[in-house]
């Protein structure tokens, strides 16, 4: 297997036929009204948005935009709403600073200064907004995650990864970006670099420590069996760096297993209750 580009190209056509057939199924048989979709202004939300548009009927769709004080910018909500005029979509806008605010100052001993706990709240209160809205409507929360962040833990625990159905999934950021200039997303947007927009200046690429496009490729070769020196040489990068990358895959599966538990053999009434021995 050689490690280009063009093993990431897809028939993009019949791609996009088959997640608005995935969409437009799901919905069906949840009995759900429509789908609420975290609209960033960002390249994953907008091409969820577009895909479930054209599944399910742009009526049946409502994008949120939920801006913060510290990372509200006029570019993300123009761009949002951008989208929204390309796949005739409504949107509703709602300031979440005066929530948050009220929950930083009702934590025991916060400190403001721990820049990750903070992000994760505002990750979380997205979406207690985007399923309220859900629950009030009859809808499904549309996820925007896709596979680069969700193989490496590039997500919020029920936070921007909570939702009740997820498109693009299974899907490389590079992928994403080719779908979306196949259904028609604005090239402003295909082009504008990712960030969860947790904190100002955030960008994925520098935290992430690679750019997607190299990123994918590695992701890629480790999910078809490819050794770590395999994938090194192919890419002209070094083993460690390959290495950085398997390690980060493989600890952040607890964050992919949310619903994981501890399997108990049950005993009828009145029989011993024993756990099932352990074979080491």
């Amino acid at each position: 297997m050689q490690l280009t580009a063009s093993v990431l190209d897809m028939n993009w056509e019949d791609v996009e036929t088959r997640l608005e057939r995935f969409v437009r199924d799901y919905v069906r048989k949840s009995k759900s009204k429509g789908i609420v979709i975290g609209l960033s202004g960002g390249i994953d939300s907008a091409v969820i948005a577009g895909l479930c548009s054209r599944a399910i009927g742009s009526g049946r769709i409502r994008g949120l935009m939920l801006p913060e004080q510290e990372t509200k910018t006029g570019p993300d909500i123009k761009h949002g709403k951008l989208v929204a005029e390309k796949f005739h979509f409504r949107t509703e806008i709602t300031d979440i600073t005066p929530v948050l605010d009220a929950l930083y100052n009702s934590f025991p001993g916060f400190d403001p200064s721990n820049r990750l706990c903070k992000a994760n709240v505002k990750a979380r209160t997205r979406m207690i907004y985007l399923y309220y809205y859900a629950n009030k409507h009859g809808f499904l929360v549309g996820g925007s995650s896709d596979k680069s962040e969700t193989m490496m833990g590039y997500f919020t625990k029920w936070g921007d990864v909570a939702a009740d159905i997820y498109p693009i999934m299974d899907l490389f950021k590079t992928q994403v970006r080719m779908l979306a200039t196949h259904i028609g997303v604005p090239k402003t947007i295909v082009e504008k670099p990712s960030t969860p927009a947790l904190w100002p200046g955030q960008l994925a690429e520098s935290e992430l420590g690679i750019k997607y496009e190299e990123l994918d490729l590695v992701l890629y070769g480790l999910e078809h069996f490819m050794t770590t020196e395999e994938i090194a040489h192919q890419m002209d990068k070094s083993e460690s760096v390959v290495r950085r990358i398997k390690e980060r895959w493989l600890a952040a599966e607890h964050k992919r297993r949310m619903l994981l538990t501890a399997k108990l053999e049950y005993r009828t009434v009145g029989t011993d209750f024993r756990l099932p021995r352990d074979p080491t």
